[in-house]
């Protein structure tokens, strides 16, 4: 079937069956329109969680899927395709203890750390932060969680991205740094573990440079998950939703150079707006879901065969629940 037949079918689907669709803003143009709810991974958390249907489908990536299953254990999850996040991958349980051990190695001690994971880490190391008494957060609300996190008078591990770990450490005036750098982890506020997302890497100063001196009066806006020389070079930065509502709000004729995931900037406004790079800053795993998975996930829901439903263990659950409910009461 070719995609406006796939489109049919899905549409005839959604209407047969007790499911939502629910799409991150990085999915395919094609693939996004299908969704009943679109948004970032703390918007679709809150939506799937307050969702009355059996049924979740998710387009995104794993981790997603997953902490929507930890947030709603009875409710059966899918997805189209089961992709990656690069940097959820870039740490499991295992080198989480290790990094724990490297910092007793340097003199703290476990029950002088305060663990924050970014909500793009497995439900493996939400546990494991949960289970240290640390909390989950998003790019949107990862000020505040460290905020509290330091009320404890701990040191905070913040994992996996480093560069959203350093840029909310600079924002508070706080010292950071990254584990293997050389440094003296006593001395920091803020321990990153050396995690990152390989799309926000792909902006560079000269993209900024360039644009400043192509357009003066541009405003440049980036996602936290970007190098913090490039934050601290930017008009304004932050998360997803944040990015949105920020960019949309601006004049017609202001033009806007955007560094963050491309299908999120193509389809945000179509005039007077720049990608910050020469290269083409697309989600790979994100990418990786489409209009004939999307079917065919659903299609398995109709003749019950279910095919890529999202199962996590029982004590990962609780212990990863844990983590991320701490985030929701903050």
């Amino acid at each position: 079937m070719d995609n406006n037949e796939l489109k049919k079918e899905i549409e005839n689907l959604k209407k047969e069956l007790d499911v939502t669709i629910v799409a991150h803003f990085y999915q395919k143009d094609d693939v996004f329109e299908m969704a009943d709810y679109s948004g970032d991974s703390l918007q679709l958390a809150q939506i799937a969680k307050d969702d009355k249907n059996p049924y979740l489908v998710f387009c995104g990536v794993g981790f997603m899927g997953q902490s929507v299953k930890i947030l709603s254990p009875k409710k059966r999850v899918f997805m189209p395709k089961v992709a990656c996040c690069a940097m959820a991958r870039m740490i499991d349980g295992e080198y989480y203890d290790i990094n724990v051990a490297i910092l007793k190695e340097a003199g703290i001690n476990k029950e002088d750390i305060l663990p924050i994971t970014y909500i793009n880490s497995s439900a493996e190391v939400k546990a494991k932060v949960g289970e240290m008494g640390g909390m989950v957060c998003t790019s949107s609300n990862a000020k505040k969680i460290i905020e509290k996190g330091l009320q404890s008078g701990k040191k905070i591990l913040f994992v996996p991205d480093r560069c959203l770990g350093q840029n909310i450490a600079n924002m508070m005036n706080l010292k950071s740094c990254v584990i293997g750098d050389g440094s003296d982890p006593k001395e920091s506020d803020i321990i990153c573990y050396n995690g990152f997302c390989s799309v926000h890497q792909q902006f560079e100063v000269e993209d900024i440079e360039f644009y400043r001196q192509k357009y003066p009066g541009i405003l440049i806006v980036t996602h936290p998950e970007c190098p913090p020389e490039i934050c601290d070079m930017s008009d304004f930065v932050g998360s997803t939703s944040q990015i949105i509502k920020y960019v949309t709000a601006l004049p017609k004729e202001q033009k806007v150079a955007i560094g963050t995931e491309f299908n999120l900037v193509n389809r945000m406004r179509k005039k007077n707006t720049y990608v910050l790079s020469s290269t083409k800053p697309e989600c790979p795993t994100m990418n990786e879901t489409t209009f004939q998975d999307l079917y065919d996930v659903l299609k398995s829901i109709k003749d019950k065969t279910y095919i890529n439903e999202i199962e996590v263990d029982d004590h990962v659950t609780k212990w990863a629940q844990v983590a991320l409910n701490r985030m929701f009461e903050i």
